[in-house]
């Protein structure tokens, strides 16, 4: 093997090793958002809440994400996308030790919001790190491995609550040092957490960041790191001349075409993708799936079980769009997810709609129902997990120019967690007024929606360096 060839294999080892550094964020993020599925009754108890209460308990992290998300693009254009990450974990450890601790509703969100500003910073900034440290043969699948981490830190969350739960008898039992299980719940995290804070005091910071703030010698030294000496220097020309337009610190305006005063079309394409995302009401099975199933008659052990087998479904979802998406690209993934999820919710509806009301209050299905509402649900978590779930983060990481890449995944985090918000502040509401077949046939016109939207709007990224990303 020749030196050349020896050389461009260890580059390759490092840029995959310090992007599964990036990836820990999206373990935490999926982590964090899955853990609450299982401690919405230990919640609902301690705090004394009512469905709305509840609702929002569940649904206050996701105003710290909607948050995070937008200041961590603006400032990650001051500071860099790794001094973000690393205020990130920070967060995320205090948030998982106070949210266990909480004794009030009030300190819960106050720790749920801090947690979401780190699952905020960490959406946008991990998905855009790995863009800016890969090549674009294979940009697309380093890139979806945030989904994978992701989906792997709800399947994580998922097994320990059924774990902790099972080994107390329920999550309202008293577990270890007398805490109940779904304070364990919350505990968990800070392992993972601490982990990522670690990982990331060995990472490079972006070389595209590097150059536009001016730092150009040492841009120049991480590129060669990255891809070899004279790679790097034909990178530093390209990064440079795709600044030299309109070479000043990334700013909001940005955002904003200076010949006709309107904002940049790709920033409305990057909204779309990011609100659609969660129009089809995929963070209701995240958040609510414990909820979900015994509301229609599974016993809390069966549906703490169907969450961690949604959870393994997810990650071979997310294994075959990674081994797709650099070979047949983003645009077919993502209608070709939106066909399927739109059947699947249809059908869930279908299934839903023949729910009846017991002598206990609750509804129950039959058999045949209850079957098909759950193969159906497994379906459209499939469907989602090989198409929206990674290619948006993907797409979001990468089709923005440099200039704007900080500000356009500012603003596209932002509406994708102001809808996620929506989605799972409303789901508790949706639930005792038009009940499940209404909200899933709500989240099948979405899914329906985002068809056309792709098919109209979306243009496709694959094989495209950064540079050549027009705006």
């Amino acid at each position: 093997m020749t030196s050349s060839a020896t050389a461009c294999e260890d580059s390759t080892r490092f840029i995959i090793l310090i992007s599964c550094v990036a990836t820990i964020g999206g373990f935490l993020f999926g982590f964090d958002s899955g853990v609450i599925n299982g401690t919405v009754d230990g919640l609902r108890t301690a705090f004394q809440s009512d469905s709305v209460g509840t609702g929002f308990n569940v649904a206050s992290m996701l105003l710290g994400c909607a948050l995070g998300a937008f200041f961590a693009g603006r400032l990650a254009d001051r500071f860099g996308r790794r001094m973000l990450l690393i205020v990130a974990a920070l967060f995320f450890l205090v948030s998982a030790w106070g949210s266990g601790m909480a004794a009030t509703s009030a300190a819960f969100v106050f720790y749920r919001i801090l947690g979401g500003l780190a699952v905020g910073a960490a959406s946008v900034m991990a998905p855009a790190y790995i863009s800016e440290v890969s090549p674009a043969r294979y940009r697309g699948r380093l890139s979806s491995v945030q989904q994978i981490a992701i989906i792997f830190g709800l399947f994580m969350a998922f097994v320990s609550n059924y774990l902790l739960a099972g080994f107390a008898g329920s999550a309202t039992a008293a577990f270890w040092l007398g805490f109940e299980a779904w304070r364990w719940m919350f505990w968990v995290e800070v392992v993972p957490a601490a982990l990522f804070f670690i990982g990331l005091l060995f990472i490079p910071e972006s070389p595209r960041f590097l150059v536009a703030s001016g730092r150009t010698e040492r841009a120049r030294a991480v590129l060669t790191r990255l891809y070899g000496a004279a790679a790097a220097q034909a990178k530093l020309v390209e990064i440079d001349k795709s600044l030299a337009a309109d070479h000043h610190r990334p700013r909001l305006a940005d955002l904003i075409d200076r010949d006709s005063g309107r904002v940049r079309s790709i920033v409305w394409v990057g909204i779309g993708l990011a609100t659609f995302q969660q129009l089809v009401g995929i963070n209701v099975v995240f958040y609510y799936g414990a909820v979900l199933w015994q509301s229609v008659g599974f016993s809390e052990s069966d549906a703490l079980l169907v969450n961690v087998i949604s959870g393994a479904i997810s990650i071979a979802a997310c294994l075959l769009a990674m081994s797709l998406i650099d070979k047949i690209g983003r645009r077919p993934l993502l209608w070709g997810g939106s066909v399927g999820m739109a059947l699947s919710l249809g059908v869930m509806a279908l299934a839903f709609s023949t729910a009846t009301l017991g002598a206990d209050g609750k509804l129950t299905l039959s058999d045949a129902m209850g079957t098909l509402a759950l193969s159906a649900a497994n379906v459209y978590v499939f469907c989602f997990n090989s198409s929206w779930g990674p290619v948006m983060w993907v797409m979001l990481g990468e089709m923005f120019p440099n200039q704007i890449r900080g500000s356009g995944l500012a603003v596209s985090g932002l509406f994708q967690w102001g809808s996620n918000f929506g989605i799972t502040m409303s789901f508790p509401i949706l639930l005792t007024s038009i009940g499940l077949a209404g909200a899933y046939g709500l989240y099948t016109l979405g899914a329906i929606v985002s068809v056309f939207f792709v098919l109209r709007v979306v243009h496709e990224t694959k094989g495209l360096e950064l540079e050549q990303m027009a705006g």
